[in-house]
């Protein structure tokens, strides 16, 4: 079980072919299938399931994976520490949908432009998956909205990790034509919301605010952009929560009414003792961007 190895296997579970694999990592295919039957000869279980010229990971090979990533990352990181920061390193970052859009193109550019060397690797997802993966060392940082019932940063530090607030939201409830006149979510008659799926704070804040919460009344679409629900917001199907960062990107701020539903913090977080010099940096970007 080497770096070497533990590369393939990765670049294989990514793609699910060992041909794709190989073209990737630029080695023979026969290579590559080699060293997975060397890893998984040496690990004691089988990593893939193939049938009729099609490959899946198997239960096994799904658990490795994680420890795997972990491994390499571990790996990288312990080289970027060493060499301080000579080298660039890679720096992986979790995001909200939200935050991607209105807040990080500027500041990942302006951090791109300074430390060019540093390979940046960006993921999105709700909060509560985000914040499991920095625990579990999937991801160095992420950009998050702490859930009303999370506990706060007390539970951050429980989990051990770290976090600073870098930005407060404005939060809107975004209404269909037919909903103009409302001025209050009590006066919202429409009863279908549109947001991320479970584990989204947004979310969680709307179903508070809404009343969804053990009402039979109100149906989730549970939609995978703010584009696309911005989209149904419009056609008239639902209505939906949205930071005002996001509504400032679309034109259809010009023609949708809203209604403030409060604010919510958005905070960086990470693992309490991760001290490496590309991590550093972003501290460093995010107070040279703060107002």
């Amino acid at each position: 079980m080497d770096m070497e190895s533990l590369t393939i296997f990765c670049a294989v579970a990514s793609e699910l072919s060992v041909t794709q694999a190989a073209a990737r990592l630029g080695r023979a295919p026969s290579s590559v299938t080699t060293r997975i039957q060397q890893l998984e000869a040496d690990i004691g279980a089988e990593l893939f399931v193939r049938a009729n010229k099609r490959m899946a990971l198997t239960a096994a090979g799904e658990r490795f994976l994680e420890y795997a990533r972990r491994l390499l990352a571990l790996a990288d990181e312990a080289r970027h520490v060493v060499t301080g920061g000579r080298e660039g390193g890679t720096l992986r970052v979790g995001s909200m949908e939200s935050t991607a859009a209105s807040r990080l193109p500027a500041l990942l550019a302006a951090y791109h432009a300074r430390y060019p060397a540093t390979r940046l690797e960006l993921g999105t997802g709700p909060s509560r998956p985000l914040i499991e993966q920095v625990r579990t060392g999937l991801l160095d940082c992420a950009f998050v909205a702490l859930p009303p019932a999370f506990g706060g940063k007390a539970a951050l530090q429980e989990l051990g990790l770290a976090s600073q607030a870098v930005w407060r939201e404005e939060l809107c409830l975004l209404l269909p034509a037919s909903e103009a006149q409302a001025r209050r979510p009590a006066d919202v008659r429409t009863r279908s919301l549109a947001a991320f799926p479970q584990g989204c704070t947004y979310r969680g804040i709307a179903e508070e605010v809404l009343g969804v919460a053990g009402s039979t009344d109100w149906r989730v679409q549970e939609l995978s952009s703010y584009h696309t629900m911005i989209a149904c917001v419009a056609a008239g199907a639902c209505v939906t929560v949205l930071p005002a960062s996001v509504l400032a990107l679309s034109d259809a701020r010009a023609v949708l009414a809203t209604i403030s539903v409060g604010q919510a913090d958005t905070l960086l977080v990470w693992r309490a003792g991760f001290d490496v010099p590309a991590f550093r940096h972003l501290l460093a970007q995010l107070g040279e961007a703060a107002p």
